[in-house]
């Protein structure tokens, strides 16, 4: 067994656990990301591309922001439209002057790879057996087998980064955790196409036909949804029949505008909102999807994650730099309290955006509830209070700050 010594270990190479690694470095933290799967294969998820300004200050602080300002694209709005009728949010104006960042998580991911790289940090992709071992010890080791051969680092803290699926959460005894969540009755199908976006900034579309949204990556590159039933697969959708759907239930100005052409990636996504209490069992932390997943109406996802690093990171930095390893214990509870609040935005929005139709929801036919929803929508856009609390949250709230 080859054995290592590291201050951090971080389980999970996508964009939470590169930007931890690359923050931590710069402090002269020393810490190695373990990824079980390989570089190439997390280039190639495709994600969300809103970022909060929030988000925006973090990568700028890692030192990763040169492509993203001279690439990205600062939307100053977005409009939601409600059977045609549209309204924009205009986030400059409703916020004071506070914008959105449109820049693929996959660009973002990229330049976290590359700044890795030319630091000479230590990754590990293609790490198998991915296991943490005493993590309430004052010194949890970390186990992983890497071209046929096993490994065992000892360190003082352990990040979990490792999504929904990974190892990270499972390792909290089920008796030491509460797990909330709610799956919604329908999906995303996504498709992502070389073709020049609808319009220069989203649309979110509420439609008796079902949801859509038309966002893009860039001024050649598209990304369209649309509300399927969870049923639907990948196989039931041609590129032909998703085109026609969409254009139904876009506005009918931006279904003018439409310009199709061959996919070159489409997924079917279920929705769901969860989260995991606490995020934190001793010297283990949870970060991002390892602790809490949004459905992605409000584009939160990895904005939240990268909340989770402003927290932790700053709490290694008391711990490393001012010798405070009481700001530990403050993660879980500082971190929660905008998780929550996250999550109802994003559970809020879905809740007025997606038709209910063919569910129950809350004791009450879809159809009931639909009626609801459509009202509490028609209110907040009918005024500047309630178009500026959309804004609000949209543009995200501050960062959550520790005592002391």
């Amino acid at each position: 067994m080859k054995k290592l010594t590291t201050q951090v270990v971080i389980i999970g190479a996508g964009p939470s656990g590169l930007l931890l690694g690359q923050l931590l470095g710069k402090q002269g933290i020393d810490n190695i990301i373990l990824e079980r799967a390989s570089g190439e294969y997390v280039l190639g998820r495709i994600r969300a591309g809103i970022l909060e300004q929030g988000t925006v200050d973090l990568l700028r602080e890692a030192g990763v922001d040169q492509r993203m300002y001279a690439e990205g694209e600062v939307h100053h709005g977005f409009d939601i439209a409600n059977n045609g009728k549209s309204t924009r949010i205009d986030l400059h104006e409703l916020t004071g002057g506070k914008t959105v960042m449109c820049y693929g998580q996959v660009e973002v991911t990229r330049d976290l790879m590359e700044a890795r790289a030319a630091a000479s940090g230590i990754t590990y992709y293609d790490a198998s057996d991915v296991q943490p071992h005493d993590v309430t010890s004052q010194q949890p080791t970390v186990t992983f087998n890497y071209q046929s051969e096993t490994y065992q680092i000892s360190c003082e803290y352990i990040a979990g980064c490792d999504g929904f699926h990974g190892v990270s959460r499972q390792t909290i005894p089920k008796d030491k955790r509460t797990e909330h969540e709610r799956v919604y009755p329908f999906g995303w199908l996504g498709v992502l196409s070389d073709t020049p976006p609808v319009t220069e900034e989203l649309i979110y579309c509420k439609h008796d036909r079902g949801f859509a949204l038309a966002s893009r990556r860039s001024a050649t590159r598209s990304r369209y949804y649309l509300q399927v039933p969870t049923t639907d697969k990948v196989e039931d959708w041609s590129d032909d029949a998703f085109w026609e759907e969409l254009k139904l239930r876009l506005p009918p100005e931006a279904a003018e505008q439409l310009v199709t052409g061959p996919s070159i990636e489409k997924s079917v996504a279920p929705l769901r909102s969860f989260v995991c209490e606490p995020m934190q069992y001793g010297h283990l932390f949870l970060v991002g999807d390892a602790a809490h997943i949004v459905p992605p109406t409000g584009a939160k996802g990895l904005n939240l994650a990268m909340s989770d690093v402003a927290v932790l990171y700053k709490i290694f930095c008391r711990v490393y730099n001012e010798g405070d390893k009481g700001c530990i214990e403050q993660y879980s509870r500082v971190a929660l309290k905008r998780v929550w609040n996250v999550e109802r935005f994003s559970w809020w929005m879905s809740n007025m955006l997606h038709d209910y139709s063919d569910t129950e929801v809350s004791g009450m036919s879809g159809a009931t509830f639909g009626r609801f929803m459509t009202s509490e929508l028609d209110y907040y856009l009918g005024s500047e209070a309630g178009r500026k609390v959309i804004a609000d949250q949209y543009v995200g709230l501050p960062h959550e700050e520790m005592e002391g």
